[in-house]
């Protein structure tokens, strides 16, 4: 053990230090460290997230890569159909990655009962459609079995039964108006209520209604081979433009492919901006528990003047004792850490748990704050916290070269 070790751990186990004057000044010291890595975590936490829960529901809704008509890739109607018999279906050779390849088809229709109506965007799937995302967010009744054979049931949202009094069971009018004759009068649908889900993105509940894909071939006119077209999922969201990309040069010239990220432009670049909020947080987080072990390390110093006299004319350098300090600061810092990281953790487990912090899905597209736990960030935040505190106390512990031994050795 080198001897500046073993004097920082004297001077932290010593009585006289837990009652001396800087006792106050280190507690807020720890304190301010402790909250500003509970601030730390709880921003990364919920920040990341909210950035993870709102791409899982678009991506829901809309698959990760949507192949389509280029007339109809930005909207959400399908107008003009496409073959299913596709080189990349039902699975992509040249792209790897990729989870699974859905087929779909929407139409836009309304919804009439005796009292009220709402306009809706029919979505017909597939067999082959993934429910995983279904599945979380399924509140009532059960999911869709979609087979060759006819089927009326469909899905609808918590928001859509809670407007127009609906439940498990029931049976409601749909309207669909005719692509060919605009005058004509519409065609009707009845439609079975098997499955409510609420995945609190408002701007995705109020629209969609999930049913069988044969039903808008049927309104529409089409061959059993036509479709609206692909929903693409794939592995890792991290990988969504490189995977975009690659899709889009094995699709062929007539189709288009085009991201969710670039079909909802500003909620992604509005996503991005949270980035920067987590960036500046923690940077002001850190400054401040810098600035506050800054002032407990010159009142250590100060409060050690002596002991500092002496071990400079017993032949120290000034290296050496500044070390002992920071070994002290490192020390107090670790405390504070300690105590962050226990008081974070666990308000971030009641959090996901519990959800007591709500938000409102208008302007969050979700119903309570989503937290994201990695190991990972947490361990890069303590190491980081530590290593940047301490940079910052190398400056302010050059005092101990200003301290003369004649001076300090003075006893009354």
């Amino acid at each position: 053990m080198n001897y500046e070790l073993f004097l920082a751990k004297r001077i932290i186990t010593a009585k006289q230090y837990k009652s001396s004057i800087s006792s106050s000044i280190i507690k807020i010291a720890i304190t301010a460290i402790a909250l500003g890595v509970v601030i730390m975590m709880v921003s990364i936490a919920t920040g990341v997230g909210l950035q993870k829960k709102i791409k899982e529901k678009i991506s829901g809704f809309n698959g990760h890569v949507q192949i389509a008509n280029y007339e109809d890739n930005n909207s959400q109607i399908t107008v003009t159909p496409i073959s299913i018999q596709q080189e990349f279906y039902p699975t992509f050779l040249d792209v790897e990655g990729i989870k699974n390849v859905q087929t779909y088809a929407t139409k836009a229709g309304i919804i009439r009962t005796e009292t009220d109506f709402e306009g809706i965007i029919y979505k017909g799937v597939n067999s082959d459609y993934d429910w995983s995302f279904f599945k979380e967010y399924l509140i009532d009744g059960e999911l869709l079995t979609i087979s060759n054979e006819f089927t009326d049931n469909v899905l609808i949202s918590k928001l859509t039964a809670d407007r127009l009094g609906f439940k498990v069971g029931d049976t409601f009018n749909t309207f669909f108006m005719k692509n060919d004759d605009a005058n004509a009068a519409p065609n009707a649908r009845v439609f079975k209520v098997v499955g409510i889900y609420n995945s609190g993105f408002k701007e995705f509940d109020e629209t969609y209604v999930i049913g069988d894909i044969k039903h808008v071939q049927r309104l529409n006119k089409w061959e059993k081979d036509q479709i609206g077209g692909f929903e693409v999922l794939i592995d890792d969201f991290d990988e969504l433009d490189k995977k975009g990309e690659e899709i889009y040069q094995s699709v062929p010239s007539t189709l288009n492919s085009v991201t969710i990220a670039e079909k909802y432009g500003p909620i992604f670049e509005w996503l991005s901006l949270l980035d920067n909020n987590i960036i500046m947080i923690i940077a002001i987080m850190i400054i401040i528990a810098g600035i506050n072990m800054i002032t407990a390390l010159l009142v250590l110093i100060l409060e050690r003047t002596q002991m500092i006299g002496i071990l400079k004319s017993l032949g120290s350098n000034n290296w050496s004792i500044r070390k002992v300090f920071l070994y002290n600061a490192a020390y107090l810092i670790a405390i504070g850490l300690f105590w962050g990281n226990i008081i974070g953790v666990g308000l971030l487990l009641l959090q996901k748990y519990f959800g007591f912090i709500r938000l409102d899905p208008e302007n969050y597209y979700v119903t309570e704050a989503p937290v994201y736990i990695g190991f990972l960030y947490i361990i890069l935040l303590n190491v980081g916290t530590l290593l940047l505190c301490l940079l910052m106390l190398l400056i302010p512990s050059y005092i101990v070269s200003k301290i003369s031994p004649v001076k300090a050795i003075k006893f009354d």
